[in-house]
């Protein structure tokens, strides 16, 4: 039965392979919509994402800050002009946006006070803007400690537990640290864990800097004052720090919000401070100690040792104050002519360290030459059936916290009406494309991908990406960024996309001229990011049926499970996998088929009510919440989704069925029989939603 309607679905999808590159679309749709696609990528103007970009990082504006609210106001005044319907939405958030007091010196065998800020470069005007901060680390405890030093590699969990079986006495120790591994306040985390008094952080040459090529300002890669800032937060959920689950609302609002007392909240104690690998060489040259493992040396000529000895000895001083900032998050929206209250969002940060022209800045210009290329059309008539969001987010480089507040805020009616988020947070920060998506999205950024011109290249964005490959590599979303409430919390099948490469991240050269000369001189990128994800969220607002690639699910599910029980046999040899689950799956394949034949044969038929369409394209937004469960992970309740959530030992990496990944990771079998019913019971709730969406289809 199964080979004939795997063959049946073969026979559906080449009869009306005619819009197979648009999927969701009726026959009679297809040549308003190619009209409508002709217009928009011709009403890019690609100059304005330099414009843009040159506009928002002429000062340097941490959230909190008047400069950061020029950036805003700009932001406004472009939607504004583009046609959108814009409204501010402000939260009162618990901060650092300064670093305060900070020292860091090498107290013995000699005395030496150890840079904490870039050097000013005579060709970059930006770098000596008066109004630069030092590096320092949001939420880093408050102290003075003087103490002797340790090396601990990247930080991770791995490299502490490695310390310790090595047997290296850590308590009461400095611990220094170079960037890379997983999320920077996870190596404050263990450290604190461990017993240390402080760490300093930097990023070693090895990772990004001589070893890799010329520095800047002559190449791209960090030169030895180069400091990577950036937040320490590690809590259990994510957003204001105070605000779990409710939005940060104004404190001078008429609706107040409980807020939890910062004394309560768990925020690391240890002062910490990142300082370039100039400062660090002083420290490292110093160190007495044994030999590291061979896989720890970085890249400097000497011989890395694990100790310093009790002759060094290096003081770490910050008295850093959180305070109540006003957070602005802008949103604009292009409202909908057919169903305005279903809607696709795009969206990034527009808050920087610095200057912010990589990140995010990037993804902001080219979110403002999308709003002005669909603006054109929108002024003309041609108005998008679904709406079409833009937001832009405040205070992500604290800890993503002003996209969360509006997920929080608006839980509820994102739970009903977003059809997607996709993210854009550098979105345009060098010349390779690449992208991470929600299973349901892959295909329509593929498609898209095929329609836009790689730019100074005769092949097509896809053509570039996939090089040989048939299909080019679409990852799965991790942390670090504004998808995560979305995806994790509400269930919003979500993106992250766009073209990267060398930057100056979360530098004070992280500025318009660093861009000019090193992340793409030919400002086109932002053009044709524009374009490919300009389609992605126009063929969602057109489509007569949602575009999911329903199938998707189980093929990837498969995939991912099979990698669950060979994770889980490390633990248990004899574990002979999830039962329940692959019972599940088989349903749920068998079900995609089913429901793929269906939805080729009414498109093509144009056999579907109005009344149809609604309940399917209601039926479409409720799929990604089958994976929602009240109960989160057992790392964090506010983690709600069971499919895809951030390492919370690495806070950047992707897990993919977290709560099975969490149980090897803390080499745990006792819960995995209620993992196996939980998964089941989620994938067999996915199954019945797309079962009632076929039957709809069949009429």
């Amino acid at each position: 039965m199964k080979k004939k309607l795997l063959s049946l679905s073969l026979l559906s999808l080449f009869t009306f392979s005619a819009f197979a590159q648009q999927d969701g679309f009726l026959l009679s749709q297809l040549k308003e919509e190619k009209t409508f696609e002709t217009n928009f990528l011709n009403s890019n103007k690609f100059s304005r994402f330099k414009t843009h970009l040159q506009e928002l990082t002429k000062n340097p504006h941490i959230a909190g800050t008047p400069e950061n609210e020029l950036v805003k106001d700009y932001m406004v005044k472009i939607m504004s002009e583009a046609g959108m319907e814009v409204k501010v939405w402000p939260y009162d958030v618990y901060l650092p946006n300064d670093p305060g007091k900070s020292e860091l010196q090498i107290i013995s065998p000699v005395q030496m006070t150890l840079s904490q800020k870039e050097g000013e470069i005579a060709e970059d005007p930006f770098s000596k803007d008066p109004r630069l901060h030092l590096g320092f680390n949001a939420f880093s405890g408050s102290g003075d400690v003087t103490a002797e030093v340790v090396y601990v590699n990247y930080g991770t969990r791995e490299d502490f537990e490695k310390l310790a079986e090595m047997g290296v006495e850590l308590k009461g120790k400095v611990a220094i640290a170079r960037y890379g591994g997983n999320f920077r306040g996870y190596k404050a985390k263990y450290a604190e864990q461990y017993g240390m008094v402080g760490l300093v952080v930097y990023t070693d040459p090895k990772d990004s800097g001589f070893t890799r090529g010329e520095v800047y300002p002559k190449g791209p890669f960090f030169n030895e004052t180069t400091i990577q800032r950036g937040s320490m937060l590690t809590l259990d959920f994510t957003g204001d720090p105070l605000t779990p689950n409710r939005p940060a609302l104004p404190l001078d609002g008429s609706k107040k919000v409980k807020r939890d007392d910062p004394a309560d909240v768990d925020f690391h104690t240890i002062p910490v401070t990142p300082v370039g690998y100039g400062a660090a060489k002083e420290i490292l040259s110093r160190m007495k100690g044994s030999d590291v493992p061979e896989t720890w040396q970085g890249g400097f000529d000497f011989k890395y040792k694990l100790t310093g000895g009790e002759e060094l000895k290096v003081r770490v001083m910050v008295d850093q104050k959180p305070k109540f900032i006003r957070a602005n998050n802008v949103v604009g929206t292009f409202v909908g002519k057919d169903f305005p209250d279903e809607w696709i969002i795009l969206g990034s940060h527009y808050d920087a360290w610095s200057f912010g022209a990589t990140d995010p800045n990037s993804g902001t210009a080219m979110l403002l030459t999308f709003a002005e290329a669909l603006g054109d059309l929108y002024k003309n008539g041609q108005k998008p059936s679904r709406s079409i969001l833009i937001g832009h987010w405040d205070a992500e480089e604290q800890g993503v916290i002003g996209s969360t507040e509006w997920v929080e805020h608006l839980k509820k009616e994102l739970g009903a009406k977003a059809i997607s988020y996709m993210n854009f947070d550098g979105g345009a920060s060098g010349r390779n494309f690449g992208a991470s998506a929600a299973p349901t999205l892959k295909k329509l950024i593929i498609d898209a991908a095929k329609e836009v011109q790689y730019p100074d290249s005769a092949k097509t964005v896809f053509q570039v990406w996939a090089g040989k490959n048939e299909e080019p590599r679409i990852g799965n979303l991790g942390g670090g960024s504004d998808h995560i409430a979305f995806y994790m919390h509400v269930g919003v099948p979500s993106l992250s996309g766009g073209t990267g490469g060398n930057t100056a991240y979360h530098s004070n050269y992280d500025n318009f001229y660093y861009y000019s000369k090193f992340s793409d001189p030919s400002f086109k990128m932002g053009g044709a990011v524009a374009q490919v994800f300009g389609l992605v969220a126009i063929r969602q607002a057109n489509a007569a049926v949602i575009p999911y690639d329903v199938p998707r699910y189980a093929k990837d599910l498969k995939g991912h499970f099979e990698q669950a029980v060979i994770n889980v046999k490390t633990l248990d040899p004899n574990f002979t996998g999830f039962d329940q689950v692959e019972a599940a799956l088989t349903q749920l394949d068998l079900s995609s088929d089913l429901y793929q034949i269906a939805l080729d044969e009414a498109l093509g038929e144009e056999s579907l009510s109005a009344k149809d369409l609604q309940k399917i394209n209601t039926g479409l937004i409720g799929l990604e919440k089958s994976w929602i469960d009240p109960k989160g992970m057992y790392y964090g309740e506010w983690y709600k989704s069971l499919y895809v959530c951030n390492d919370p030992f690495s806070g950047y990496a992707s897990w993919i069925l977290p709560g099975i990944q969490y149980e090897v990771a803390i080499r745990n079998t006792a819960r995995l029989e209620e993992w196996d019913t939980r998964y089941a019971k989620a994938i067999l709730n996915l199954t019945k939603k797309i079962e009632k969406l076929t039957n709809i289809l069949k009429g």
